[in-house]
């Protein structure tokens, strides 16, 4: 079921596949707790998600302890330490089809930037979990050897990214292994990872970073084109931040701090929400949509005006959620709101939280995938340098060995200091709105988690409004709403608009929890 709600003590995870989350709940069987349960879902990700995340690409992971302990650890990706090349670079476009429209993507070895995910992956599981490494990748070993069959949306996924899937003989071998893509209905295997795995298990991130892995992988790059050497792996750390905190109402949100930009300008679009008491209004009524189109138009302006080019300075996400700044920006809703007048987004989420008190909200993404499968392992490695969303300034202008800027932003909600809400998303630009109109939903209209995921959302961005079907066509119309805008009125709901993947807490404990049906989400409660 993509929602649930249960009286159960252990705990609770949403993810974005049934099999991912029951990964998850197994550890909390075992006894386990929220981090053994989040990183075993990971893992199985990996396998059942595959190729939206990757033990090669990059993520973040928000963890609260039952002790009141909030930490954040960035193991998003790096840009390499220099742009040496030898001979060509292997960088070069394709065009993912959408069906209605399609959109370029840049693969190959020069679009692999630093992987992280499985160096934060180990470090949390070191740090804050309780069982086995062995048992924890245990259920991701099960189904890559077991298989899985292709459900409706991985389908879709391995349609859209078909060029990326079928460039390399290695990929073609995963995932069209009888020479033609797989589709809905077939099985997907995954033996070398389950094998990958055991390795791991025994040899740790030093096997990615600085062993065998690590030598085929920069002898690739050497030899083929790449930007990735020695120094650029054996020089990875895994850093852990202070948790951005933004006040909401009787809340408080915890979400990713820059350089990554997504949980500043959530907080920033919640303090200019918060101005316009959005639960005075109907939920879905021109007044409403006016309210979260101005706040998503201004959040975007204030954004251009200076966020970016000043996104490594210490003291950014202070200055930009400042009264001062944001003063401007409140009056300019106000006034908005006194004349009333593309994508992709290759990303997942997991949710968990147990009866202790300890939560976890991480979001993980391997971009498209460089089509470059780490040899004998089942990993295909990242193409964050190829990601246009990533590289604003255009491809190739990275400065060198620098944490690369993220628009994830996993988030806990607290309120009197205990989780209350656990969420994140995928979807490239569209994270930022996605969480941003389900924490209203909860917060200032009084729904329950699953109801607030589940109802129609929008997205405003250069001059183009979405509106998923279940808004009124005729009263925003006539109302003025998006005059002036290019508007789509789409007919069904769609990953287009995130995958928020969360879970809740109530007041007498009771968990609740739902997967986003955008993108083939679940939730296991134990």
């Amino acid at each position: 079921m993509a929602g649930a709600i249960s009286r159960g003590n252990r705990g609770a995870v949403a993810a974005g596949h049934p099999l991912t989350a029951d990964a998850g709940a197994e550890m909390l069987r075992q006894g386990g707790n929220a981090f053994d349960a989040a990183i075993a879902a990971a893992f199985t990700a990996c396998v059942t998600e595959s190729p939206l995340t990757s033990l090669a690409g990059g993520g973040f992971l928000l963890a609260h302890s039952a002790d009141g302990q909030n930490r954040l650890f960035d193991f998003f990706c790096q840009t390499p330490q220099a742009k040496a090349v030898n001979g060509d670079l292997d960088f070069y476009p394709i065009e993912a089809n959408f069906g209605d429209t399609t959109q370029e993507f840049h693969i190959g070895l020069g679009s692999m930037a630093v992987p992280g995910v499985v160096a934060g992956l180990l470090q949390v599981h070191q740090q804050l979990g309780r069982l086995p490494l062995q048992t924890v990748v245990t259920p991701a070993q099960h189904w890559a050897i077991k298989g899985t069959r292709v459900e409706p949306f991985r389908a879709y996924c391995f349609q859209i990214l078909a060029p990326i899937l079928t460039a390399t003989p290695a990929a073609r071998g995963i995932y069209a292994p009888q020479g033609t893509l797989l589709t809905q209905g077939d099985w997907f295997y995954l033996p070398d990872f389950a094998a990958l795995l055991d390795q791991v298990v025994h040899i740790g991130s030093d096997l990615f970073y600085q062993g065998r892995l690590a030598a085929q992988l920069v002898d690739s790059c050497r030899t083929q084109g790449g930007y990735l050497r020695q120094p650029d792996l054996s020089g990875y750390q895994v850093i852990e931040r202070s948790p951005l905190h933004v006040p909401y109402g009787q809340t408080h949100l915890l979400t990713n701090p820059p350089p990554s930009s997504g949980g500043t300008l959530i907080g920033f679009a919640l303090q200019l929400l918060a101005e316009v008491n959005p639960h005075q209004y109907s939920h879905g009524s021109p007044q409403h949509v006016a309210a979260l189109r101005a706040v998503m138009a201004l959040t975007n302006q204030a954004r251009q005006n200076g966020y970016d080019r000043h996104l490594y300075q210490s003291d950014i996400s202070d200055r930009f959620l400042s009264a001062t700044h944001l003063a401007e920006y409140r009056h300019q809703v106000q006034m908005a709101l006194g004349q009333g007048s593309n994508k992709w987004g290759s990303t997942t989420h997991i949710s968990a939280v147990d009866g202790e008190g300890n939560a976890v909200s991480m979001t993980t993404s391997n971009g498209e995938g460089s089509s470059y499968i780490l040899p004998g392992t089942g990993v295909m490695v990242n193409n964050m340098l190829g990601e246009e969303d990533l590289n604003p300034h255009g491809f190739h202008q990275w400065q060198p060995n620098q944490r690369i800027s993220s628009m994830m932003a996993p988030t806990i909600v607290l309120q009197d200091g205990k989780p209350l809400l656990v969420l994140g998303s995928g979807g490239s630009n569209r994270i930022r709105t996605a969480i941003l109109q389900v924490v209203s939903n909860v917060l200032d209209f009084g729904m329950d988690i699953e109801t607030a995921v589940n109802i129609p959302r929008l997205h405003w961005e250069r001059g183009a409004l979405h509106l998923e079907p279940g808004y009124d066509r005729a009263s925003l119309e006539a109302a003025g709403i998006g005059q002036g805008d290019h508007c789509t009125w789409w007919q069904a709901t769609n990953m287009f608009f995130g995958g928020v993947h969360g879970v809740a807490v109530g007041p007498d404990g009771e968990f609740s929890g739902v997967g986003d049906h955008r993108r083939g989400g679940a939730c296991t409660i134990v």
